[in-house]
């Protein structure tokens, strides 16, 4: 069995309950990010054609089509099949790059018009992380235990700044775990259930879970 690496139970929660509902049989998918090949062989079990992206070709282990790739390069999406992906997958990905926006732009061109993107991230909205930002100044997931990850996302920013850039509009957004937090010890995990449910946005989970489709341009009669 491949390596996740991911949250414990993202992929499962992913088969269920966005790949189940947005694969194409005979689509093609890739996968971006793909560190062993665990959710590229997921993505094919659900009938896509697959191809995996990731920087680290040495711990892909999947008998599947490999691009090694740097995700920092601002036009990475050229050097693969522009306007050609049913579906273009990024988990726990956009949080270890410079640019987001510039990476969004990149999924866009990537995809077919009816295509779908799925980008999932740390939830830095959540109860854990505003608790731990007013007591250390420093958000969990993106302090020195984790020096690769570099680009917090925010719920309200990625909405309202961001996609509105990058030609992407938002299909679904999901949270897992979706009633409370994996990440966080068992000890102050209840606490911080209990605060979320008197903070604003989005204060449960660990994950944003977001699923995302090309904006289409109307064309005047």
């Amino acid at each position: 069995m491949l390596k996740e690496y991911a949250i414990e139970g993202l992929h499962d929660y992913l088969a269920g309950n966005v790949l189940a509902r947005y694969a194409v049989r005979g689509g093609k998918a890739i996968d971006l990010g793909a560190g062993s090949g665990a959710l590229a062989v997921r993505l094919q079990g659900f009938g896509f054609d697959v191809t995996a992206v990731d920087i680290d070709q040495d711990r892909f282990k999947a008998d599947l089509p490999f691009v090694r790739m740097n995700l920092n390069q601002p036009d990475f999406s050229s050097i693969l099949e522009e306007g050609s992906f049913d579906f273009v997958s990024a988990v726990e990905v956009i949080e270890h790059l410079e640019s987001p926006i510039s990476f969004l732009r990149n999924v866009r061109r990537l995809l077919k018009p009816d295509g779908i993107a799925l980008i999932t991230t740390p939830n830095m909205d959540n109860a854990p992380s505003r608790a731990r930002f007013l007591l250390t100044g420093k958000l969990p997931m993106m302090d020195e235990a984790v020096p690769n990850h570099i680009s917090p996302i925010f719920h309200d920013l990625f909405v309202r700044a961001y996609l509105p850039r990058t030609g992407l509009s938002m299909v679904a957004h999901l949270l897992y775990p979706r009633d409370g937090y994996i990440v966080t010890r068992a000890r102050y995990a209840w606490v911080l259930r209990t605060l979320a449910r008197v903070l604003p946005g989005h204060a449960l989970g660990d994950m944003h879970v977001f699923v995302l489709q090309p904006v289409i341009k109307e064309t005047s009669m």
